[in-house]
């Protein structure tokens, strides 16, 4: 058995959303893997009030608030952001 190395054959699900400092949001996936990234590259996320952010659900293959007009592709999460970056109105 041919063994491949990293995530080539892993379909990203998204298992948890945590926010461990101020301006910041960590995205853990079911794979184990951890991404922590800068609200600044979410700009709609900083917009969801502090109390309701952990109140984040999945949507398709991405997360989104009640109070957040758009998904968060896990695309996005794993760096191809330009391809998902709509502007908010």
């Amino acid at each position: 058995m041919k063994q491949i190395d990293g995530y080539w054959d892993v379909t990203p699900k998204i298992k948890n959303v945590t926010f461990p400092v101020r301006g910041k949001i960590m995205v853990a996936l079911e794979d184990g893997r951890q991404i922590i990234m800068p609200l600044s590259n979410f700009p709609s996320i900083k917009k969801v009030p502090v109390k309701e952010r952990k109140d984040w659900y999945v949507m398709g293959n991405g997360l989104t608030w009640d109070s957040c007009p758009e998904v968060i592709h896990v695309e996005q999460i794993l760096g191809n952001y330009a391809r998902y970056n709509h502007d908010v109105i």
